[in-house]
């Protein structure tokens, strides 16, 4: 198995792929009861800090209880779960009561599977591709969190971050110096840009998940790519909420979630940043 991966770009590829759409069907999961279970545990604690009993004594997590229709609660079995085409099969529809499945479902396991195998492809068998897939896909899970309940989770972030240091030890996307510094300007970043906005307004711009995600991204890619990932998230979160206000009157005072911009810049990144900055810097060379 080792040498057909070493040695067949295709079969890699399909295989990231193939996971790709296995563990976005499992990020879907992720996306969903993660915030909640966050929740339960805030909950747990404000009541043991007020000698109050728990208000939710039955198990709930990644694993429990067994996945099922929000509407008529009947079980999904495993001939239903399949990525895509569970989804095509049942024509987007509950298999019990014909309650419209969404849409995300699809989209979340579509996009791994996509982002896999063009990152299997980018960065061929070994390390580096490997570990690309982690990256993505801890990145697609923080985005649609992000875009749902405005959390970007420690138990992904600060995991990833270390992760990333850990992983360029051996230099996989950058050397360990300019992780570490990527890792501490990534948080001190976008830190000082909260606590300027905080001080000039007496508001707060931004929550502590994306210094920790900037952060993470820094780890992974280096401190020399941060510019670009701000750049690049500042200017996509500029347009699209600039789009929001004008096109579905979205209220200037309603916040709008900036972790997945971050991601986008991160994963922009990770492919091209390297090739984007030197084409920046040769533009502006003499």
């Amino acid at each position: 198995m080792l040498t057909l991966l070493q040695h067949s770009p295709a079969f890699f590829i399909s295989l990231a792929g193939l996971l790709g759409l296995l563990v976005g069907s499992f990020l879907n999961v992720v996306i969903y009861r993660l915030p909640r279970m966050m929740e339960r545990e805030w909950q747990a604690q404000c009541a043991e800090l007020n000698a109050q009993p728990a208000t939710e004594n039955t198990p709930f997590n990644l694993m429990v209880p067994r996945s099922a229709c929000p509407q008529c609660h009947r079980p999904i079995s495993a001939l239903e779960n399949i990525p895509l085409l569970s989804y095509l099969f049942l024509r987007g529809r509950c298999a019990g009561c014909a309650t419209p499945i969404s849409l995300r479902y699809p989209i979340v396991e579509a996009v791994s599977g996509g982002l896999s195998a063009f990152a299997a492809w980018h960065f061929g068998f070994g390390l580096a591709g490997i570990a690309a897939l982690f990256f993505i896909w801890a990145l697609v899970a923080l985005t649609f969190i992000d875009f749902d309940t405005q959390l970007l989770p420690d138990s992904i972030t600060l995991p990833l971050l270390w992760l990333g240091l850990l992983l360029n030890l051996n230099g996989a996307f950058t050397s360990l110096a300019n992780a570490v510094v990527g890792a501490v300007a990534g948080y001190l970043v976008l830190w000082s840009v909260y606590w300027a906005f905080k001080l000039f307004t007496g508001k707060e711009g931004m929550g502590f998940g994306d210094f920790k995600l900037l952060a993470a991204i820094g780890a992974w890619l280096g401190w020399t790519l941060l510019p670009l990932v701000i750049l690049l998230s500042s200017l996509v979160g500029a347009v699209v909420g600039i789009i929001l206000i004008v096109a579905t009157r979205h209220g200037r005072n309603i916040p709008i979630p900036f972790g997945p911009y971050l991601a986008g810049g991160g994963l922009i990144a990770l492919f091209w940043g390297h090739s984007l900055t030197q084409s920046y810097l040769q533009l502006l060379a003499p």
